[in-house]
């Protein structure tokens, strides 16, 4: 399954940089890095990252990670994918800036 991680322009500018992180604040406060599916993207882009511009969606296959991907119930009792251990830019699909127009964010069309 493709998962999604959405990244503020510091944050994916130390990644870029470095080719690992260990996330955003609350990633590191969490202790994990938090993924949304297809299904869950949307609401989190609008929860935690609304009126945000320059912003970066990237996509990773959850099969790549192995043992150290686990979902977990969060928000609504649905599942998120949670990762323990740093955050690997080589293991990244794809990535492409998540653009905002008025209180939302623009996704790209080939979310699965």
């Amino acid at each position: 399954m493709i998962i999604y991680k959405i990244l503020r322009a510091d944050e994916w500018a130390y990644l870029r940089d470095n080719g690992k992180s260990k996330g955003a604040p609350i990633d590191i406060e969490d202790g994990y890095i938090h993924f949304s599916t297809a299904e869950t993207i949307v609401e989190t882009a609008n929860k935690y990252f609304k009126n945000e511009d320059d912003l970066m969606l990237l996509a990773f296959n959850d099969a790549d990670f192995g043992k150290n991907l686990i979902y977990e119930k969060s928000r609504g009792n649905q599942l998120f994918p949670h990762l323990y251990e740093e955050l690997n830019l080589d293991d990244a699909l794809w990535i492409k800036p998540l653009p905002s127009k008025g209180n939302s964010h623009v996704f790209p069309k080939d979310l699965q």
